[in-house]
Formats: C-alpha cells, structure tokens, sequence
C-alpha cells in the first residue's frame, strides 16, 4: 500500500550519542548503519527528515519523577556516581557521560515524530533510536533510560487525544509503557514477546490485563522460544487485528524492536528479516483501517547489529514511507565496504534471509497439544471478553 500522505523520519546524527560503551550490546552503531543502508537504497528519498529536538525537562516529567530525571543528571555529570535504587550504573544501564542530555534527545526525537502525526504535518513518522520501552516512571531499566514512547503517548493525550493504541513485536515484553497507563483506558497496549518464563523482565501473562478501570486495556502475548515466522504472525493476527478494529484508536504506535530475528545474541526467537518485514506490512496495513493511517513508528531492542538491524529497519522506512522494498534487493556496495572497513565484518548481501512467511489463520481452529496455540488461546480469553469479543475461532 501506498502512503497517501507525507511521511517522515525524526533523525539527525547526534542521537548516536545515546551509547551505554563499546562493551555494551546496544551500540549506537545499528542506528548509524540502519539510516546509511536507508540512504544509499534510496529510502530517504520518499521520506522528510525532520531534525530532532530535545526533550525539556518538563516534557520527560509528564512521565517520569523528578527524582529520577535528577538522579540521571546527576549521573551523567558526576564521575563515579551511581543510584542503584534507580537502576543507574547497572550492567544493564551503566552511567556514561551527559546521560541525560542523550536521552532526552531521543526523547525529543519521539516527541517531534507524535507531533508530526498530531498535527497532520505527517501522516506516517518513524524514530529508529526511540522504543525505549524498559524504562519506569521512577527507575531506568533494561538499556532504556526514559521512556520516550511514553512521553510521546502523553503528549497525545495532554492535546486532547482519546484511544491510542500501541503495539509493541519487540521480543521483550513492552513492561515499561505498559505500567505506565496501566490504570487509563485511553491507551490500549498490546505486547508480542517471548514468555517473561525464558526472558528479561520477566513480565507479560495473558492475565496482566490492566489495572481497576482498565481492564483488557494491557495486552500480553507471551510467545515460546522457537517461534518463527509462521508462529508469530498466526499469534499477531490472531490478537491484534481484532482488538485494534474494536478499540477504533486515533493514532496508531508501534514500536519495532528486531530481537525477534534468529541470530540476535540476547533471546531465542526464530524470526527472520522477512517475516518481520511482513509484520510491519501488516501495521501499517493496520494504521489505514483503523486510525486514518495516523501511525508512529519507533526502533526498539535488536543487538545483531550489522546482520539484521539495518536491513529490518530499512525495511520499516520503506513501509513508512510508503514505498516498499523488494526483498531481493541487494545491498548497496559502498555500505558492504563501508562495514568491511569499519568492522572488518562481511555485510549481508540482500535485503531478504530468503524466506517467505506464511501463516495459519486462528479461524481454522487451535491445537491445545501446541504451546504455541495455547498461548494464543489465553490471551484471546483473558482479554476478548472484557471488550465484548468471542474469544473461540
């Protein structure tokens, strides 16, 4: 499909500062090499690259305590210092210098693409370096700092917006935007993830559904480790269609973490390129029928930093804006030197893992002897009742 109206991308080269150290599995590098690869196809072309912004203080305390955007200022300017209470100088999120200034421009890059859409500016708009969707209102967690989907989220709702949906296929379990609007029936949150059973944070049941007032309004989708292609989109359009056509959101946020794929390093799932490609198709697909095709796109989790993270989210640009990339498409020669000579890595040759992602629909009937298939099952009976929907195929 294409894109009946302008699309942007939220980008300029200073939000790779968000970079925990070289030790550290989510380098700055992927969101460098995703825009070069989006740049030398010719993805660029078709979108508005809009300068971000950073994020003032008050906006992030929409969101977030004063006492954490304290505590991350300090951190980021104070040798040594950590707060452990509030998840600084973890393994996870160690302290590096002007933390706080990186992180809120990564929160100032989702604000500016929420408001591209808000305003009509743009119809689609995506921010590769957003979707840290770990982070608590008073503690940062699992390599996310501040939560910039979140904030982005809130500033929607303080302008008069009524139902955002937000559906996170990052292969962690969306906690942090979750428990955020936990309590507001305004925004419905749907996480596809391997089971918190096998993975970090360790949250993310069918039966987590939202709190007093909101029940049904989180969605949870906790997948087995193995799950492929046809696994997951069964599972996707099994929960996430339906709910999306009833809730009717005004704007549609998708956060796309690729540590789905099958070679990334920190989960178990055995996704590949094109059947995550085929799962942006349908979001976007999505955003026309339900939201006017008001949609925001953000990057997320995704550490296989040459192997996959360019080519999904170069793949997800291409569906933003509009113009879709052929999966055989080879990869430009310069990006493959410029890796070669960078890394000294071999780059992939092609946009594509050579799949073709197929799946079988929900209404054909489930097997209770899958795992799979049962946890589809729960979720769909957890959750389609509470909105007056028929839970069975």
């Amino acid at each position: 499909m294409e894109c009946p109206g302008p699309a942007s991308v939220v980008f300029d080269k200073s939000l790779t500062e968000y970079d925990f150290g070289p030790s550290h599995p989510m380098s700055p590098l992927r969101v460098d090499l995703t825009m070069r690869l989006a740049e030398e196809l010719g993805v660029l072309d078709g979108l508005t690259v809009v300068p971000a912004p950073v994020a003032t203080r008050e906006q992030i305390a929409t969101v977030h305590d004063e006492a954490l955007i304290d505590a991350v200022t300090k951190a980021g300017t104070t040798p040594g210092w950590v707060d452990l209470e509030r998840g600084l100088g973890t393994d996870d999120d160690p302290v590096f210098k002007d933390m706080h200034l990186a992180s809120a421009h990564v929160v100032g890059a989702s604000i500016e693409a929420f408001r591209q859409v808000w305003s009509g500016e743009s119809l689609h708009s995506a921010n590769v370096s957003g979707g840290l969707h770990h982070a608590m209102r008073d503690r940062a967690s699992g390599f996310c700092i501040y939560n910039d989907i979140a904030v982005g989220i809130q500033s929607l709702l303080d302008a008069g917006a009524e139902r955002i949906a937000y559906v996170d296929v990052d292969v962690h379990h969306g906690d942090g935007v979750e428990r955020i609007f936990w309590d507001d029936p305004r925004v419905l949150t749907i996480s596809l993830h391997e089971t918190g059973q096998m993975l970090f944070p360790g949250t993310g049941f069918p039966a987590d559904h939202g709190g007093v007032g909101a029940e049904g309004f989180a969605v949870n989708v906790a997948l087995p480790p193995g799950t492929g292609d046809g696994g997951w989109l069964r599972a996707f359009h099994a929960v996430v269609p339906p709910l999306l056509r009833d809730f009717a959101p005004e704007v549609l946020v998708t956060q796309h973490g690729c540590d789905s794929h099958m070679d990334d390093p920190l989960a178990h799932m055995m996704l590949s390129v094109d059947g995550q490609r085929a799962a942006y198709l349908a979001l976007h697909e999505l955003a026309h029928e339900v939201s006017d095709g008001r949609w925001v796109a953000t990057g997320g989790g995704g550490y296989a930093v040459v192997e996959v993270v360019p080519r999904a989210w170069t793949h997800l640009l291409a569906i933003v804006s509009g113009q879709p990339l052929d999966p055989a498409t080879p990869t430009p020669p310069g990006w493959r030197a410029h890796i070669s000579e960078l890394l000294g890595r071999t780059a992939p040759q092609r946009m594509t893992d050579g799949r073709t992602p197929a799946y079988r629909d929900w209404g054909e009937g489930y097997d209770p002897e899958t795992w799979l298939d049962r946890s589809i099952h729960a979720t769909r009976m957890a959750i389609f009742p509470l909105h007056g929907l028929d839970p069975l195929p």
